[in-house]
């Protein structure tokens, strides 16, 4: 018996030492986020090889906005004054984003994240997987 405890034991620390923190999940989330793939439910997955748009974060604290940009071949970005208004909650040992747009309300859960990926799942049961956006050109190739 002692040994049964011991193993559901031994498998309890396992599993929760595999869940990151939610607080420090937050120091990753502001910066420039291109989709990656997604997972569709019913083990569909759709692969991006490039993307028009990426997710832009400014986080302060617990909240902050979330912007869609058009990189352009200059390095700059083409946007508009439209921006989703983001606040940042932990629930059930979950980090959650909560939107909020004139037109709708709705939350997403960070699934995973580290400085060059972010896993988020939404309302809908779609699991978006997220890469840092690195610029076509970097400074230093622009200057040959």
């Amino acid at each position: 018996m002692n040994k049964i405890i011991s193993y559901i034991f031994l498998a309890f620390v396992i599993l929760s030492c595999g869940k990151q923190n939610p607080k420090d999940q937050k120091k990753f989330l502001e910066g420039y986020w291109e989709i990656d793939k997604v997972e569709m439910p019913g083990d569909s997955i759709v692969e991006y090889k490039a993307s028009t748009t990426i997710d832009y974060l400014e986080i302060d604290g617990d909240s902050g906005f979330r912007k869609k940009m058009k990189p352009q071949i200059s390095g700059n970005f083409k946007t508009t004054d439209d921006a989703e208004q983001v606040t940042l909650k932990i629930e059930d040992d979950s980090l959650r984003m909560y939107y909020k747009t004139p037109f709708d309300e709705w939350k997403e859960t960070v699934l995973e994240i580290g400085e060059e990926s972010l896993k988020i799942l939404n309302r809908d049961g779609i699991i978006y997987h997220y890469k840092k956006y690195k610029p076509l050109f970097e400074d230093d190739e622009e200057e040959r």
